[in-house]
């Protein structure tokens, strides 16, 4: 018997760490004992709190910054990344890869724009793609693959229409990289929330739209980001060693019926 954490002696990079959903997993993989790369974009004072947050639990972590949706990202990241981790005096290398940031454009076919359509899918579906090819090197046979995706891709939502495709790619992407990966024992998943109480969505603060999102799960509330991230927790972990390729929906139930 041991108490060590699940993952102690890992290294972890969390895309969109700082905040929401992305936030609750960075706590959540350190308290499991990974040193965890805090991503973010452009609020480098959200990384910086949550990396005091996992400092303050007794965690490790860093904070890593490029910006993504734009040309030569992927590189970035990665430039970052490895620069960051030589000052923790850590070894070279990741061992776990949470691509969770996103975004959403709350349009319709009708109103969405060509730069609208073109912004989302290169934050939320190219950057990922790159993000991985460029990292595979880096990462350990036996490594975790975690991509955060959406309930929202097995309803209709027009009105999110745009979002919810580069969600359906990122689910492709997972089975690919799953049969691919396999051989080296690195597994690939898809997470998907569903409604989630997050402060980075404006429309919870509308009380008839939140009464509807939290009685759309047979809980009857809303998700919170550590439900999200104690099952990205789990999928990280040897303990989900025989699952890959698999869609995880992380939902609390939203399409089970009236």
């Amino acid at each position: 018997m041991t108490n060590s954490p699940r993952l102690a002696g890992r290294t972890a990079l969390v895309t969109g760490g700082s905040r929401g959903i992305g936030r609750a997993i960075s706590r959540r993989l350190a308290r499991e004992g990974a040193l965890v790369a805090v991503h973010y974009g452009h609020d480098a004072e959200a990384a910086a709190r949550t990396v005091k947050e996992i400092e303050t639990d007794g965690g490790h972590a860093f904070p890593v910054h490029a910006e993504l949706g734009v040309p030569g990202d992927a590189d970035a990241l990665w430039t970052a990344f490895d620069e960051a981790l030589a000052r923790q005096d850590a070894e070279p290398g990741l061992d776990i890869l949470v691509n969770n940031a996103g975004i959403t454009v709350p349009r319709g076919i009708a109103e969405i724009t060509e730069d609208d359509y073109d912004r989302v899918f290169a934050l939320n579906a190219r950057a990922p793609f790159f993000i991985v090819q460029r990292g595979l090197r880096r990462l350990r046979d036996g490594g975790r693959i975690v991509n955060v995706s959406s309930a929202a891709t097995r309803v209709a939502l027009p009105p999110i229409v745009a979002y919810t495709m580069t969600k359906a790619a990122l689910d492709h992407l997972t089975l690919s990289l799953a049969r691919e990966l396999g051989a080296r024992g690195i597994t690939v998943n898809s997470v998907a929330p569903g409604y989630t109480d997050t402060e980075i969505n404006p429309t919870l603060a509308v009380p008839e739209i939140r009464r509807r999102y939290e009685a759309a799960s047979v809980f009857g509330r809303l998700g919170a980001p550590a439900d999200i991230a104690d099952i990205v927790a789990f999928v990280a972990s040897d303990d989900a060693r025989w699952v890959t390729g698999q869609w995880i929906d992380a939902s609390g139930g939203v399409h089970l019926g009236p």
